[in-house]
């Protein structure tokens, strides 16, 4: 099975993962960008904000998912995946571009094979505001509020459009609660 977990940055996406390690220790953990060694050299490019073309950041978000479709989900085909994003941020953050498109290329990358399940936790923009104010932003988080809220708008459109298997998750609940949503959610 193929899971990813989706969310905007500070949504709690890691607390989440780390509790899923711990869960199924022998699934295979990654992420998008960064989960290959390319990809970490890609991921670094575009938490630094260097590609200032919007056309370039699309396509090293692709870059980093066709090497990780096929260093990752395609290597392990026979494994339990969990994955921290997945083409669902990739086609939110390419939000300048026409959606079909993006889906298009995306589809390309990935050989047409998507996650079985998508989780993705949701934040209000009050709660999104407190977790933002309490850290340092990186070159994607300082781009601001109302940003990264048509980003979380355009990830739950996309998940909801491709009629996968999801589950959109309050981030604001108790960790535990979250937790049990998602167990739920990957045993059904």
């Amino acid at each position: 099975m193929y899971i990813a977990i989706e969310g905007i940055d500070t949504a709690g996406k890691s607390t989440q993962l780390d509790i899923l390690k711990n869960k199924y220790e022998k699934a295979v953990f990654t992420k998008e960008p960064g989960g290959t060694n390319l990809g970490k050299d890609l991921r670094e490019m575009v938490l630094s904000a260097r590609a200032k073309s919007k056309v370039a950041e699309m396509f090293i978000f692709l870059a980093d998912r066709a090497e990780h479709f096929e260093e990752i989900v395609k290597a392990n085909k026979n494994k339990m995946i969990i994955s921290d994003r997945s083409f669902v941020s990739g086609v939110a953050y390419a939000k300048d571009f026409p959606l079909e498109m993006v889906l298009n290329l995306n589809a390309i990358a990935l050989d047409n094979t998507y996650p079985d399940k998508i989780i993705m936790l949701e934040l209000s923009e009050k709660e999104l505001s407190a977790r933002l104010s309490s850290k340092v932003n990186d070159g994607i988080e300082s781009r601001g509020i109302p940003y990264l809220l048509e980003i979380q708008a355009r990830m739950k459109s996309v998940i909801e459009g491709l009629k996968l298997s999801y589950l959109i998750v309050d981030a604001s609940l108790p960790i535990n609660e979250i937790e049990m949503k998602i167990e739920e959610f990957i045993n059904e």
